[in-house]
């Protein structure tokens, strides 16, 4: 749960030392941190530019040259703001790893900020997703500790939950496990590989007035089941409005779908709820503002279990 070290200090005068190297024609608007996530860090460049730049995993590299390959396909057809690469740096000796600049999306991440206005919030979620989940072509990354059955992630599921059970986090840990059981029995999904976001936890959807206006950190980028993606229904909604969302959602998904949508939704829900309590006792790599929106998402998951 925690990144690695890195002994890769990123600074302003960094970031606009590798602007004059690759980009001058950028290298005069003001710089100033954004945010530290867990792969990069967001730097941005003037109002409407951000630069990202690896700092905490190795993986990160492959991420961003991904994004760049790819969001630039996807984005003209999306409802909503997305992070749209427009420049690639490449390694060089002023830092060893690639990094991209991309456009700036203004928002609140929904983890600070969450969604209030149920009703519309669901329907920008699924007019968001209908439009994401096409057909991918073959040439489309695979997924990243998210794709496959999940069968297959359920040795960690297990010793995951018995160590937030043991630290007092789960009061029904009974119940998360049958949500979970019900899900890995459901059937695989058999259509086409769709492209998928794979990562949309609430610190990667930003919100304004109360609804849903943007998404962002697509490193996680793949083609497959969009049950993953659906799990978001109940990670970033309020009470009651997975029901509108579903109903809103082209094609309608079938029931098999909803129950895999469910067990993804409940393993995002504890790591969540893990980081969160890592950021609580200041542990490296926890965040505090993880764990409230990801126990409120592992409780309305229990509550419709036997819907």
């Amino acid at each position: 749960m925690t990144p690695p070290h890195t002994d890769i200090e990123i600074s302003a005068e960094l970031v606009r030392d590798l602007l004059h190297d690759q980009h001058p024609d950028l290298a005069d608007r003001p710089v100033r941190l954004g945010a530290r996530g867990w792969d990069n860090q967001l730097w941005r460049l003037g109002d409407d530019l951000a630069v990202r730049l690896p700092w905490a995993t190795q993986s990160a590299d492959a991420l961003l040259r991904k994004e760049h390959t790819w969001l630039p396909v996807l984005a003209p057809r999306l409802p909503l703001p997305v992070p749209v690469p427009q420049r690639l740096g490449e390694p060089s000796a002023l830092f060893p790893r690639p990094w991209i600049v991309t456009t700036w999306v203004p928002g609140e991440p929904a983890d600070r900020s969450p969604v209030t206005r149920a009703a519309e919030a669901a329907d920008v979620l699924a007019a968001f997703l209908t439009a994401l989940h096409q057909p991918a072509p073959d040439q489309a990354p695979a997924g990243r500790d998210r794709g496959g059955p999940l069968a297959d992630y359920s040795e960690g599921f297990v010793k995951g939950l018995a160590s937030a059970t043991e630290m007092g986090l789960i009061p029904d840990p009974d119940a998360v496990r049958a949500v979970w059981d019900d899900a890995v029995a459901a059937p695989d999904w058999a259509g086409p590989a769709l492209w998928l976001h794979g990562d949309l936890h609430p610190a990667n959807v930003l919100t304004a007035d109360g609804t849903i206006c943007g998404v962002i950190d697509f490193g996680d980028l793949f083609a497959g089941d969009p049950a993953g993606d659906l799990a978001a229904a109940w990670s970033l909604l309020p009470d009651g409005a997975a029901d509108r969302f579903h109903d809103a959602y082209q094609p309608a998904p079938d029931a098999a779908t909803l129950r895999r949508a469910r067990g993804w939704a409940v393993r995002r829900a504890l790591g969540g709820i893990l980081i969160g309590e890592a950021g609580v006792r200041g542990r490296r790599g926890g965040k505090a503002t993880w764990g409230p929106p990801a126990q409120a998402a592992l409780r309305r998951l229990i509550a419709t279990a036997h819907r």
